[in-house]
């Protein structure tokens, strides 16, 4: 069994190379040799992406902070520790995920057996973004290759210095006649959508989002889309409001704000908006000084254009606390802005930066309202001691996830599936979804020849036939 495959070297990696055409091909070829499906090649693949986490740390770090200006700490907890965690968990659960199931199956069936067997997709298109540039690639490879895929890789242009990295190192460690790295912009990224491929996973905002899946429609092609959203946290009356605000502000400014599910805006009563803003302003300090322009724990905004759209969202009237800017080092002070509502600039669309709008309303009932009447968040976290208050949030909204009194901490849970519903995405991943995601869920129906169990439904059709038919197929009676 062999199979002529381009060496990792010549892959795809310049606009004037690619050829998508030609990497599906060779890609599909591969896949139909069947090396991809036995478990000992899945482990091995996910074995190899945790040892490159570990074995290429400082890389990683480097790479994130010329990209990000991620301290090394940070790095660890939401980038490469992060995955190292996911991977294991999937590498302790692989062999019971992947098994077959059987299926039970009616009377009349009988002595028929059923199972349903988990098969990978086939060729696997996974499209990363830029701010957890490394999360956000291993995370997905990893369930694609758990399941048995092939799979391109499309790291994000706008981090640069971790897509060379990601680049550089994958072919060292998985199977890169199975898992190719293609850099690279918008011509890369628009000529990978022309093809046919068996799924296509994307992580960014609702605006590619939707080109996304309008060229997968034009093949069938299905689709996890992981996209974003303004995340609502609402803290209720009587809550311990200092460390309501250490969490919020933990979760808004960690990666300079540029976290999907960051949480986008407060949500309160103006008595507990007034008691936040000063233990906001503490936590800002004890996180990051009194000048986090010079704290390395504190990051920058991406790039230039970034830069300039946060940036216009401060408006001096309603700034609480911050708002300062140096655009040479694209720093944005942590910010919080008071006395908007529905209606100001920062609330129309995902901030994805350090601003923190507060916006009033009048209770539980009236929270709900602002929150319903919108898209459905990616998150939405609710600081509340209160069982009637968890109970009203859980029944009346609807988000991609909702966390009790933290944010950003139900993404560590690898037992729990993660995406968004409605405009913040569509399909869910890690743990076993990842798995489920990947793959096809196949019913296997083994019928013996002998007895016949068909005879019944056998034309010419008798009366016996009919009743035999009605007592023993037809649905029971309520």
């Amino acid at each position: 069994m062999t199979q002529t495959i381009r060496p990792p070297e010549a892959q795809a990696d310049g606009r004037d190379q690619l050829d998508a055409a030609l990497l599906l091909h060779e890609l599909r070829g591969v896949f139909g040799t069947g090396m991809t499906k036995p478990l000992a090649w899945r482990t091995a693949q996910l074995t190899g992406l945790r040892r490159m986490l570990s074995e290429q740390e400082a890389a990683f770090v480097e790479a994130l902070d010329a990209d990000l200006g991620k301290h090394s700490a940070e790095s660890w907890i939401t980038e490469l520790g992060y995955t190292s965690n996911e991977i294991t968990h999937v590498l302790k659960e692989l062999k019971s995920w992947t098994r077959p199931r059987s299926a039970p199956l009616p009377l009349w069936m009988r002595p028929a057996r059923a199972k349903v067997v988990r098969e990978p997709l086939g060729v696997v298109l996974v499209i990363s973004p830029w701010n957890y540039p490394v999360q956000l690639a291993l995370a997905p490879l990893a369930g694609a290759l758990a399941a048995g895929n092939a799979v391109v890789l499309k790291p994000s242009e706008v981090a640069p210095a971790t897509s060379a990295t990601l680049a550089r190192l994958l072919p060292r460690y998985v199977d890169p006649a199975a898992v190719r790295v293609v850099e690279g912009g918008v011509p890369e990224t628009t000529e990978l959508l022309t093809q046919p491929w068996d799924h296509i996973f994307f992580t960014g905002n609702g605006t590619v989002g939707r080109v996304v899946l309008e060229a997968a429609a034009r093949h069938l092609t299905p689709v996890t889309l992981e996209l974003g959203g303004k995340s609502p946290a609402f803290v209720d009356e009587g809550v311990d409001l200092d460390t309501a605000a250490r969490r919020i502000v933990w979760g808004k400014y960690t990666n300079a704000g540029q976290t999907c599910v960051a949480p986008d805006y407060v949500i309160a009563t103006r008595r507990v908006l007034d008691a936040l803003k000063p233990l906001l302003d503490k936590a800002i300090r004890d996180f990051y000084g009194e000048d986090p322009s010079q704290s390395d724990a504190y990051g920058r905004i991406v790039n230039e254009r970034h830069f300039g759209r946060i940036s216009r969202l401060i408006t001096e009237e309603h700034v609480a606390r911050g708002g300062g800017t140096d655009s040479e080092s694209r720093y944005i002070e942590p910010t919080v802005l008071d006395g908007v509502d529905g209606d100001h600039l920062a609330m129309q669309e995902e901030i994805f930066g350090p601003i923190l709008p507060l916006i009033e309303v009048s209770g539980v009932d009236a929270a709900v309202e602002f929150i319903g009447a919108r898209d459905k968040p990616l998150a939405l976290y609710v600081f509340t001691s209160r069982g009637e208050t968890k109970r009203r949030f859980i029944r009346d909204t609807s988000s991609g996830a909702l966390t009790f009194n933290a944010p950003l901490v139900h993404m560590g849970a690898p037992s729990l599936p993660f995406g968004g519903v409605g405009a913040s995405g569509m399909g869910k991943y890690h743990g076993e979804e990842s798995i489920a995601i990947f793959s096809h869920a196949k019913p296997v129906l083994d019928v013996p020849a002998k007895p016949d169990l068909l005879a019944a439904v056998y034309p010419p059709f008798t009366s016996i036939k009919e009743t035999l038919v009605r007592r023993f197929i037809a649905p029971p009676r309520r």
